[in-house]
C-alpha cells in the first residue's frame, strides 16, 4: 500500500520558484499529483514545469502571481479550476526574511516581512479554501518556521519571528474553522535547510559553528527531509492530523 498516493489530486504550491517549494512541489509529482506552481518569476517557473513534467509524467500549470494581490490570487485560483475542475492541496511556502538587529529595522521592512509571509499566506489559503469547501475536502500546509514557536539569538530577524509566528497561530484558527468543512490546516515548521533564502547565512563559519551545537542532530536539514512531512500532511492518511504547528529542525525547538 502506498500512504501517500496523491494520483488524480492537484496540488498548488506557492513559492514554487526555487529552493524547498521546488522539492516539494517534485515529492508531490513524484506520488502522481499535478501541480499549480505559483511564484513572481514566470520564467522559472516555466523552466520548473518543464522539468517536472519530463521527469514525473504529471500535468503543471506554471502560473506567475503576487500572492500579497487579491485579485491576482483569484485569477490563479480561477486558472487553476479551468485547467483542473479540482485543488486537493495548498501549501503555502512563498516567503522572505529581514535579517537585522531589531532596532535597525525599517517599517517597511516589518510590514513588508508581514505582509509576504503573513498576509499571503492568509489571501492564497481564504480564496482556494472557497473551492475547498465547496468540494467537502482539503489539505492546506503552511510552512511556518521554528522561528515562529522560539526567538532566536544568532539571526536577529524581529520581523521573519512575528509573521511566522503569526502562520502558527493563523493554522491553529483556520484548523477550528474548516475542519466541519472536512479541510484540515496544519503548519510545518523547518529548522535550518539550505535554500537560496538562507544560504548566504548558512555558509558562514560562525553560524556554522553555532547551529552544531544548536541542533541536536548537529547538521542543516538536508534537500528532501521535508518532503515526507508535506506528503503525509497531503494525504488522505493524515486526516485526524489537524491544526498542529509541526517542527522539521533536528532537535532545535527540543532544547
Amino acid at each position: 500500500m502506498n500512504y501517500f498516493d496523491l494520483k488524480g489530486q492537484v496540488a498548488v504550491v506557492t513559492g514554487a520558484s526555487t529552493g524547498l517549494g521546488v522539492q516539494m512541489a517534485k515529492a508531490f509529482a513524484s506520488q502522481g499529483a499535478n501541480l499549480v506552481l505559483v511564484a513572481r518569476r514566470q520564467n522559472l517557473l516555466d523552466e520548473n514545469k518543464k522539468e517536472i513534467e519530463k521527469e514525473y509524467g504529471v500535468k503543471v500549470l506554471a502560473h506567475a502571481c503576487d500572492i500579497t494581490d487579491t485579485e491576482k490570487v483569484k485569477a490563479m485560483v480561477a486558472a487553476a479550476m479551468k485547467e483542473f475542475g479540482r485543488i486537493d492541496i495548498l501549501v503555502n511556502n512563498a516567503g522572505t526574511g529581514a535579517v537585522a538587529p531589531a532596532v535597525d529595522i525599517t517599517d517597511e521592512q516589518f510590514n513588508n516581512e508581514l505582509k509576504i509571509d503573513l498576509f499571503g499566506t492568509f489571501i492564497c489559503a481564504r480564496e482556494i479554501a472557497k473551492e475547498m469547501i465547496k468540494a467537502k475536502y482539503g489539505r492546506i500546509i503552511n510552512i511556518a518556521s521554528m522561528y515562529g514557536l522560539v526567538g532566536n539569538m544568532a539571526a536577529t530577524c524581529s520581523p521573519y519571528h512575528a509573521a511566522k509566528g503569526g502562520v502558527v497561530n493563523l493554522t491553529r484558527a483556520l484548523a477550528a474553522e474548516w475542519g466541519k468543512e472536512g479541510i484540515t490546516v496544519n503548519s510545518i515548521c523547518p529548522g535550518y535547510f539550505w535554500t537560496p533564502l538562507t544560504k548566504d547565512t548558512l555558509e558562514t563559519d560562525w553560524f556554522a559553528a553555532y547551529a552544531k551545537n544548536a541542533i541536536p542532530l548537529g547538521r542543516y536539514g538536508k534537500e528532501g527531509e521535508l518532503d515526507t512531512c508535506a506528503l503525509f500532511l497531503a494525504s488522505k492518511y493524515s486526516s485526524y492530523v489537524n491544526g498542529q504547528n509541526i517542527a522539521v529542525d533536528g532537535g532545535y525547538t527540543a532544547i
